[in-house]
Parts: structure tokens; C-alpha cells; sequence
């Protein structure tokens, strides 16, 4: 089945979408963007996802001249279109396409929306756990903005991969902030823990998900600050996001977790999270 973009309204196949060299979003990074992906060929979190689309525009100052509900159909298409198993949506606004120049200009903002097919991790990967380093928090103070400005992340991410790890952890003012591209979960004695909520974090989708499955399951659960060696010492840690879903944690900047392996309530919420997701819609 073919990758679908819907640039502005136009559906293409995505190799054939071409943006401005002039648009905004390539010259400065001057945008946001959502992931979204689907189970059993629906959205899932649909509505969050788009609330916190919308809150993104907000804080840069974009307006968007199209409606929520036509949003929504340029996404419904493309997945028609597309006609994946199961798809990753990536939703782009740019500030549009302009002369070089650092005020906003009087122009229509670039909007794009693509559906490409998922390619989940290895069960052998997911089993196992993964390796994650440590790294000084470099990036601006609004990670709450899912904004196209990733550099410090594909930095992070690709020192992580250098190292032979998976994910790389910001930590920032002696707390764990967030991974490069997750969010990420302590269980210290019996409770969940996991970083509150702020400017120095994105507001995970996939975390919200995941923290009502932990009630719902009668887990404790924490949102406060956590250091990088409470995290090391804690008994698992696990990454949230919308491709990884429930993904375990085993070693840290060396440094074993627990036992070494993927713990039993790492598994526990992994193995309610995806029927619950699906369900949910």
C-alpha cells in the first residue's frame, strides 16, 4: 500500500508532496507537529492529540485557517487512502512560505499531513528491554510545544545509538526530565513514578493513556521529580510514546535495573496497554 500526504488539502502520494524551499518550517523550524497512530485502523487519542496540536499553535502564534473538522477529514482520507494494517499520521503546521526574514509574515500556514505504515519494534526487543543513556538537557524551555525544532533530540537520539543504547534521557536542574523521543516511568517500591508535567516536558499522550491504565489496574502512582540515580536504583523503568507504546528499560548508562531484565509490572501494563488502546480508540 502506498505512503499518502495531504499538503494543504491535496492529496498525493507522499514522494510527489513538495513544500517551498521558502516555507518557514525548512528556513527556521518554525512549526509544530503531531504523531498519531492507529489501531485496528483507528486514531487513537484523536481528540487529545489535536487539543495538544492546538495548544502548540497557540503558544507560536499560528492560526490555522482551516477548521478542526476539516483537519480531521484530511486525516480520515489519507488513512483511506493509504490503506495500512496499522499507520503512523505525522500532522505539520508551518508558519508558511515567506521571503527569509524573523517577523511573521501576512501568509497561510503550511499545513501537512502524512500516513505512512508502522513498523513495531522486534518481539525479541520488546522482551528483552532496551539500553538508554544519560544527557545534559540542552533544549529551549517550552518542551511542552511539540514544536519542529528537534535538533537537541536527534543529537541525543543519535548519541544514544552511538553508545549502543536505545534512548537517551535529558536530565536537567538534577532530575530526569524525558527521553529524546518518550517519556519515561520509575517503579520504586510498588509505585509508579514518572517527571510532573510542565515546561520542561511534553505532555505524552501515550503517558496520559498509560497512567489510566495504571489506575485502573490499582497502581500507586507518582508525578514528582525524580534523579538520575533514584531512576538507576529504581526496581524498573519503562519509556512511554505512541510507535514504542510500553517499552522496558533495563540498563542505564551502564548501570543494571533491577534485575537485569523487563519487570513484572513493566509487563503487566504493557500487556493491558495495546488491547486497552485498541478498544479505546
Amino acid at each position: 500500500m502506498p505512503d499518502i500526504a495531504c499538503l494543504n488539502g491535496t492529496i498525493t502520494p507522499l514522494n510527489d508532496a513538495k513544500v517551498s524551499v521558502n516555507d518557514r518550517g525548512f528556513l527556521f523550524g518554525d512549526g509544530v507537529y503531531e504523531v498519531i497512530r492507529t489501531y485496528g485502523s483507528r486514531p487513537f487519542r484523536l481528540e487529545a492529540h489535536l487539543d495538544r496540536l492546538y495548544q502548540s499553535l497557540s503558544q507560536v502564534r499560528i492560526v490555522p485557517n482551516w477548521e478542526r473538522a476539516t483537519l480531521t477529514a484530511w486525516i480520515d482520507a489519507v488513512l483511506a487512502r493509504a490503506g495500512h494494517a496499522e499507520t503512523k499520521i505525522y500532522v505539520q503546521v508551518t508558519r508558511g512560505v515567506a521571503p527569509r526574514n524573523h517577523p511573521f509574515p501576512p501568509v497561510p500556514p503550511t499545513t501537512l499531513v502524512t500516513a505512512t505504515e508502522i513498523h513495531p519494534l522486534p518481539a525479541d526487543v520488546v522482551r528483552a528491554g532496551v539500553a538508554a543513556i544519560s544527557m545534559p538537557d540542552i533544549r529551549w524551555a517550552r518542551c511542552d510545544v511539540k514544536s519542529l525544532n528537534l535538533l537537541p533530540n536527534v543529537l541525543a537520539r543519535q548519541a544514544a545509538l552511538d553508545a549502543g543504547a536505545f534512548e537517551a534521557l535529558f536530565v536537567g536542574d538534577g532530575v530526569v526530565r524525558e527521553g529524546s523521543s518518550s517519556n519515561v516511568f520509575g517503579v520504586i517500591g510498588g509505585a509508579l513514578v514518572t517527571p510532573p508535567l510542565g515546561p520542561r516536558l511534553l505532555p505524552g499522550v501515550s503517558r496520559a493513556y498509560l497512567l489510566e491504565v495504571a489506575r485502573d489496574l490499582g497502581l500507586t502512582v507518582h508525578e514528582r521529580d525524580l534523579s538520575l540515580a533514584e531512576l538507576q536504583a529504581a526496581d524498573e523503568v519503562f519509556l512511554t510514546g505512541t510507535t514504542i507504546e510500553v517499552l522496558g528499560v533495563t540498563r542505564i548508562d551502564g548501570a543494571t535495573i533491577g534485575n537485569g531484565t523487563v519487570g513484572p509490572v513493566t509487563r503487566r501494563l504493557a500487556a493491558r496497554f495495546r488491547p486497552a488502546a485498541r478498544a479505546a480508540g
